[in-house]
């Protein structure tokens, strides 16, 4: 459906893959049907060398295709980039579906205020006919709980009814909030539907990797004191559906894959944002972990608030990531090696 029409920003959307067969297609059909101009719009994939059908779907929808040989979707992501040629970069994971037709209009739209340098939605989109674990993270707002307890997450959170703790100003737009945040306390923003200026990723270091939050915290620690305070943030208020596709194995498996790659690209010195956790924070999480109760009341008060037995799953996921990041900061003592891609799905 996407249409001709009036002069709008030309967006780029980089899609990394790798064995994405069973999410791809949603994707890229709700890319299609966008009521935005058809030739405004560019899609970018960066595989990772795929052994399932994902390349033969992409290429129903478009002849940029690249070969990722780091296979990681940060790697993914600056390859697409070398390839960029319009306004808007749109970062859109192979598992993120577009929930509305209007949703590519409403999320350039912040880009007419000339300080706004990138805009993400507020929210996941709950669906309740998606697997338990994915309304579960569309209910929390998050797909760490570790990120509830740091206050850290980007998308609202139906347990403390905010889209993130970390320290900001905002201004409501009307369709979005204008936000400034301080550059040591960033969220985790960045990913599934993030759009960003193509001049700003222009200024940045960007090799064989572009992580997501690195390079926001890059860019504005380049700015001049006087230029920064004329720098914002769009939180639109659309949300974006992110499906996770697999079960309570694979979420382990990701929550594993998370702790050994920040820990092994931190070693080799090409992270640049300073995650400097607050050691009482980590604390409240571990000891909610081994007493149990306080996870159980959240549970109880998420099922409140939205009743949904996705919340159960609450208990075991936090379980799962105190034990994937503790044996993982353990074995990080002795050295870290990469994470292998190998048989990996989305």
């Amino acid at each position: 459906m996407l249409v001709s029409g009036l002069l709008k920003p030309s967006i780029s959307v980089i899609i990394p893959t790798l064995n994405s067969e069973r999410t791809l297609m949603d994707t890229l059909k709700s890319l299609e049907m966008q009521a935005y101009p058809c030739d405004r719009v560019e899609i970018i994939i960066a595989d990772g060398g795929s052994s399932d059908r994902t390349i033969d779907i992409a290429g129903k929808y478009t002849d940029k295709i690249y070969h990722n040989p780091l296979k990681t979707a940060e790697a993914g992501k600056a390859v697409a980039v070398k390839h960029v040629k319009n306004d808007i970069v749109a970062f859109i994971d192979s598992d993120n579906i577009l929930p509305c037709k209007d949703w590519l209009t409403s999320m350039v739209e912040p880009f007419k205020d000339h300080e706004i340098v990138a805009s993400e939605p507020i929210e996941y989109t709950y669906r309740a006919e998606d697997g338990y674990i994915t309304r579960y993270c569309a209910l929390l707002g998050m797909n760490d709980p570790l990120c509830l307890f740091l206050g850290n997450y980007d998308r609202y959170c139906a347990l403390t009814g905010k889209w993130t703790e970390m320290p900001h100003e905002e201004e409501d737009k009307g369709a979005y909030l204008k936000i400034e945040f301080d550059t040591k306390h960033l969220p985790t923003i960045g990913a599934n539907g993030f759009l960003i200026r193509r001049s700003v990723l222009d200024k940045c270091n960007i090799d064989d990797y572009l992580f997501d939050i690195d390079i926001i915290y890059e860019f504005l620690n380049s700015l001049s004191p006087k230029l920064s305070n004329r720098i914002r943030f769009a939180k639109v208020k659309k949300g974006i559906v992110h499906i996770f596709s697999g079960n309570i194995k694979t979420f382990a498996r990701k929550q594993k894959r998370r702790i050994r790659d920040y820990l092994y690209y931190d070693s080799l010195g090409i992270r640049r944002y300073p995650w400097n956790s607050n050691k009482i924070k980590l604390l409240k999480f571990v000891f909610s972990c081994l007493t149990i109760i306080p996870l159980l009341y959240q549970t109880i008060r998420g099922y409140k608030k939205h009743p949904d037995k996705a919340w159960f799953f609450h208990p075991l996921a936090c379980w799962i990531t105190l034990r994937q990041y503790g044996w993982g900061r353990i074995r990080g003592i002795f050295g870290v090696k990469e994470l292998r891609r190998e048989g990996w799905r989305q």
